[in-house]
């Protein structure tokens, strides 16, 4: 009998520690911004880059800040210090990116995508910085996938003809040889990378190849592969090669990086570059995927 209760007491306990556990598992979705920045950084409820904070934008939503001026490599610790507080332990994270927020985030995946961090309480103090949960370490972060609003993972054009002051660091990182060879793009540690690209450019059209949403092209928003840029088109377009859906390789033969799929190709020209303080442009299309799916 007494084995008996205490079978009982060690199956209640184990019972009682599973559904702990399962009860601090959280969800949560991270939107890493891109040039000019415009959040607080290290608040991730300011979300002054992208609009309203009472926007519905995916579960638990924190604004990864940073200054969006100096160097990729300068900022990245911003980014990790979020993955690690949200995305670690029992946590998992869906990832939303706008422009060199995308650089970002894969110049992150392929240099620490696989490093071992430490296992955070997702409580931050006010450098956006989290403390250790239970002391103990994990390889890379719990990422469910990142959505990209006009990657910017392969540079822009207007960086490489001076048309964004050279002055700033970022912009450097910006030139499309540059973002091309600043990392291995081909490794994500097997993140996904879902590709947004926008195609309602204007005034830019003479130096942006192919289509584009008036800052970035859809070889770069299409997550195309390659030492530099190329001219890719809608179908509609008879002039140039299509950007293809998914990961199929383009016409003309030319292919996207491992892991990156192109989810939407503005095929009605109807979306730009901006948010313009309202998570407006191809950013609208990025949120609505999001919130249907960050759950």
């Amino acid at each position: 009998m007494m084995k008996f209760k205490r079978l009982l007491i060690s199956l209640v306990l184990l019972a009682s520690a599973i559904v702990s556990n399962i009860a601090s598992a959280e969800n949560y979705t991270l939107w890493v911004n891109g040039r000019g920045g415009g959040g607080v950084v290290g608040n991730y409820g300011s979300f002054t880059y992208w609009g309203p904070a009472s926007t519905a934008a995916g579960v638990n939503k924190k604004a990864v800040n940073w200054d969006g001026y100096n160097s990729i490599a300068s900022q990245n610790g911003k980014i990790r210090d979020a993955l690690d507080c949200f995305c670690t332990g029992n946590n998992w994270c869906y990832i939303a990116t706008h422009s060199a927020g995308d650089l970002m985030m894969g110049y992150t995946l392929a240099n620490y995508g696989s490093s071992s961090r430490m296992k955070k309480n997702a409580v931050a103090n006010s450098g956006g910085q989290c403390s250790n949960s239970d002391g103990t370490a994990q390889t890379g972060w719990n990422i469910k996938w990142v959505r990209a609003a006009s990657g910017a993972g392969g540079g822009s054009e207007l960086s490489d003809a001076g048309s964004w002051a050279l002055t700033e660091p970022l912009v450097k990182d910006l030139k499309t040889t540059t973002a091309r060879a600043m990392y291995n793009h081909n490794n994500t540690a097997n993140v996904w990378f879902y590709m947004y690209a926008g195609a309602k450019g204007t005034v830019y059209s003479g130096i942006l190849p192919g289509q584009d949403d008036e800052a970035v092209s859809y070889h770069s928003t299409g997550g195309v592969a390659g030492s530099s840029g190329r001219s890719l088109c809608n179908p509609s377009d008879w002039l140039c090669n299509d950007l293809t859906m998914g990961t199929a390789a383009n016409e003309g033969g030319s292919t996207k990086w491992s892991y990156h799929s192109v989810v939407f190709r503005d095929d009605n020209e109807a979306y730009n570059h901006y948010a313009s303080g309202n998570w407006l442009g191809i950013i609208s299309v990025v949120r609505t995927a999001v919130v249907n799916s960050a759950l």
